[in-house]
């Protein structure tokens, strides 16, 4: 039988911790073959993120992104993922996309800081108020749950309605100020020119880095890449793919080698001292869409 998995039933389910433990245990079996296809009509999108893992099958993502859809008072993105098993390709579970989306974009983030950030940090900076920034809030609130948070979006008005949603989320004015007495950076907008600066960075931050998806796309400047180490998800789909480091190293600001290590080594993921500026770029990609769908099902059969 096909499970058929919705966002409502599943989500109170699922625990972050858990998640960050199924993603690296993923990343221990055998690499991902991943391919991407688009179509287009018009301004619409149809996307499929594809993913096989042997021993843990395989992932197919559909995406549909028609942008005129907000004006008609409808959602922009919908979509699902198709789960195959990897012994007989038999269609195991069809899973809500935004359900997948939501779980695999901010676990990714947090394996990156259950690694890298200070046990001790206390102040958490959420940058940019959208729907992921919603979800950073709970995924980093279960693994620092004494930590107090505080939100800056462009906007004042989508800093308010974060606030009125996480009443105990404080906005913040000033980015400038905000970075600098913050202890981990989380970052998850939309821009294509950097906003935070490496002059603001701290010694023994985290800064996390969720936002840029595009080649043209980077949230922050060459100065905060050359004052830290950095780490990504996949080495790949974000040093060839995504500006954030694409752009650097195609000018000679940065180069491969000074990416530490991706999920394939998560042994190098360390911080060399609690004064050190570590930096990590969630990049996303179908195998990560595959480690989430799988660990769902696991949940949900055993719910």
């Amino acid at each position: 039988m096909v499970e058929m998995i919705s966002f409502e039933e599943a989500d109170p389910l699922l625990d972050w911790i858990a998640l960050t433990d199924a993603l690296a245990s993923g990343h221990d079996a055998a690499k991902a073959e991943i391919a991407d296809v688009f179509l287009y009509q018009d301004e619409n999108t149809l996307l499929n993120r594809s993913a096989w893992i042997k021993g843990m099958g395989v992932a197919v993502k559909c995406a549909t992104i028609f942008p005129g859809n907000p004006s008609q008072g409808k959602g922009m993105i919908d979509g699902a993922v198709n789960l195959f098993s990897g012994d007989d390709g038999r269609l195991e579970a069809i899973l809500d996309f935004h359900l997948v989306t939501k779980w695999k974009t901010s676990g990714d983030s947090l394996l990156g800081a259950r690694k890298l950030a200070r046990r001790d940090s206390q102040k958490i900076l959420l940058v940019g108020a959208g729907n992921v920034g919603q979800a950073l809030r709970h995924a980093y609130g279960s693994l620092f749950p004494d930590a107090t948070f505080s939100i800056w979006n462009r906007s004042e008005a989508g800093a308010k309605r974060f606030h009125a949603a996480n009443p105990d989320v404080a906005i913040a004015i000033d980015l400038e100020s905000a970075v600098r007495s913050a202890d981990i950076i989380a970052s998850a907008t939309m821009t294509t020119d950097p906003i935070i600066k490496g002059e603001w960075l701290q010694p023994g931050q985290h800064v996390d880095l969720i936002g840029a998806y595009r080649p043209d796309m980077r949230e922050v400047d060459d100065t905060a890449l050359s004052r830290a180490r950095i780490f990504v998800d996949n080495m790949h789909t974000t040093a060839d793919h995504i500006g954030e480091l694409k752009i650097p190293i195609a000018e000679g600001k940065l180069s491969r080698d000074d990416i530490v290590a991706d999920f394939y080594n998560l042994d190098a993921f360390e911080r060399q001292s609690d004064d050190e500026i570590t930096l990590f770029k969630n990049g996303g990609g179908a195998h990560l869409d595959l480690m989430t769908s799988r660990y769902i099902l696991d949940v949900w059969k055993n719910r």
